[in-house]
């Protein structure tokens, strides 16, 4: 299996596995010039790349926060994980989000976001009139307790 990658510009970096064990390859912001993103605001960041899973189907890719950003600082993407399919052929952006109360500045090249390639299952789907019951039934959010 190869995942294609296309430089959009100039200034565009690979995405790279920071360690052999690294299960994400990190992407870079592509900018003209920094992006500041203020406390509560949400901005999509470029990554100067589009690219192509050589595969038939059954993978999709995800894009995750980088936990440094996250943890650090507040920055991490405002959709949780980015959902990019198969047959997306445009541009990676990256919707980041600040939750802290300090603005963040992003510089070009910076790694932003962490892209996984994982299995996908689709299964047939059946409209039903009814389900199987269970101990837990249709209970939620907080329903099994807090504590072991």
């Amino acid at each position: 299996m190869k995942l294609k990658i296309k430089l959009l510009r100039v200034n565009s970096l690979m995405p790279k596995r920071m360690t052999p064990h690294s299960a994400g390859y990190d992407l870079s912001a592509c900018l003209d010039e920094s992006l500041t993103v203020r406390p509560s605001q949400t901005v999509k960041v470029p990554t100067g790349i589009a690219c192509e899973l050589e595969a038939e189907g059954g993978y999709v890719l995800l894009t995750y926060a980088r936990s440094s950003l996250a943890a650090n600082h507040g920055l991490a993407p405002a959709n949780c994980v980015g959902v990019i399919d198969l047959d997306y052929r445009g541009e990676i952006f990256i919707p980041l989000h600040n939750s802290s109360p300090e603005p963040y500045t992003i510089l070009d090249g910076e790694r932003i976001a962490q892209l996984i390639v994982a299995p996908v299952i689709n299964p047939e789907l059946e409209e039903a009139a009814e389900l199987s019951d269970t101990d837990r039934g249709a209970g939620g959010f907080g329903s099994t307790g807090k504590q072991g």
